[in-house]
């Protein structure tokens, strides 16, 4: 199997680091450091090299070095199945980041084609907690890992439904207006639905299929009222008759916008919801590891993993058991952790990063 893997990054005036310079194989890369010192603005670095706005989900301006605010700028070569690509991205006052892949500028979509990134961070533990909107947010990116053009299909759609609740909160009745938004939406709406069922499909497949110290989750597709219409078809008359009880509501009450993502801890039979701290975590590395075997199958290359502080909440087997899970894939993880001696159990399976920070500034020294 080809290893998939960032084998260079150069951080200018991003978050905290001033300049950074990293190069590594394709091992995993164990980083260490005090709370505070830069090790999870390393890994939103290399989460940029994927379509989006990273693993914190920020705005370009957020990015930038404080106080200089001169914009930031990351480069690095990505290693994929024995190609070589140099990408570029960046910001310039705050402005919207640009992409240049081997020199040649490129989409953010265009990331996913030569880079597939997958990541695991703290504020992901409430994931079976919290609103609907996250479990959305954490089952496209599944998605997207699978399927580079769901981005555009997702785009496509919010773009179309924006537009659609904007008559209705201006309680325009006229069906004219409607006709093409909901075309556009009802296309888009549905290869949105056929690509989150295929993922589930394949990740539950790799679970299943998987030897692991982690409990698998069932996972289900459920809508906040009723069903996802069927087909295309379907969904543009279930638009088009559910006009009025949404122009009543302001918004758009159909569609997958209105999806939920249920999971269920399987061998336990109960809703991850109700599971413990260390099951939900538990259980959701299961999810991204299954993901990772997944896409090995499908691509020939596991993805890079980005795992912050995946020790929270892991017992010393379980932390074991997570290495040499990652080893047996060849995945490149960047993984985060106060101090060494919670990569010990990985020897020199991995390579390891120092993080500190004096004045505000972040420094990067390999150990």
């Amino acid at each position: 199997m080809c290893a998939l893997a960032l084998k260079s990054l150069t951080l200018s005036h991003f978050r905290s680091h001033r300049l950074a310079r990293v190069s590594v194989d394709a091992r995993p890369v164990a980083i260490y450091g005090p709370n505070g010192a830069g090790k999870t603005n390393l890994i939103e670095a290399v989460s940029l090299f994927s379509p989006g706005r990273g693993l914190r989900r920020a705005s370009a301006s957020e990015m930038t070095r404080r106080p200089e605010a001169l914009g930031w700028k990351l480069s690095g070569l990505v290693d994929t199945q024995g190609q070589q690509h140099e990408v570029e991205t960046w910001s310039e006052d705050g402005a919207a980041r640009q992409v240049l892949i081997d020199g040649k500028a490129a989409s953010q979509l265009a990331l996913g084609r030569i880079a597939r990134v997958l990541w695991l961070i703290p504020a992901m533990d409430r994931l079976w907690i919290e609103g609907a909107e996250g479990r959305r947010r954490f089952l496209d990116r599944m998605v997207l890992s699978f399927d580079p053009g769901h981005a555009e299909a997702t785009l496509t759609y919010e773009k179309a439904m924006r537009e659609r609740n904007r008559l209705l909160k201006d309680q325009v009745r006229d069906a004219f207006w409607y006709g093409a938004l909901e075309s556009q939406m009802a296309e888009a709406g549905h290869r949105i639905d056929l690509a989150r069922q295929t993922a589930l499909t394949r990740v539950q497949s790799a679970q299943e299929g998987a030897q692991t110290a982690f409990p698998a989750a069932t996972l289900e597709l459920q809508q906040s009222e009723g069903e996802m219409p069927a087909t295309e078809a379907d969904l543009k008359e279930a638009l088009s008759e559910s006009r009025f009880r949404d122009m009543a509501a302001g918004r758009t009450l159909v569609g997958p916008h209105r999806t939920d993502l249920y999971g269920t801890y399987a061998a336990k039979g109960i809703p991850a919801s109700d599971c413990s701290t260390g099951e939900q975590k538990a259980l959701l590395i299961s999810l991204i590891l299954a993901n990772a075997r997944a896409l090995a199958e499908d691509v020939g290359a596991p993805p890079i993993l980005l795992l912050d502080e995946v020790a929270a909440h892991l017992d010393a087997g379980r932390r074991a058991a997570l290495y040499d899970e990652i080893c047996a894939l060849k995945a490149q993880a960047w993984m985060t952790g106060t101090g060494p001696e919670l990569f010990e159990d990985l020897g020199d399976r991995a390579q390891r990063l120092e993080v500190t920070e004096s004045g505000a500034e972040s420094s990067v020294v390999q150990r």
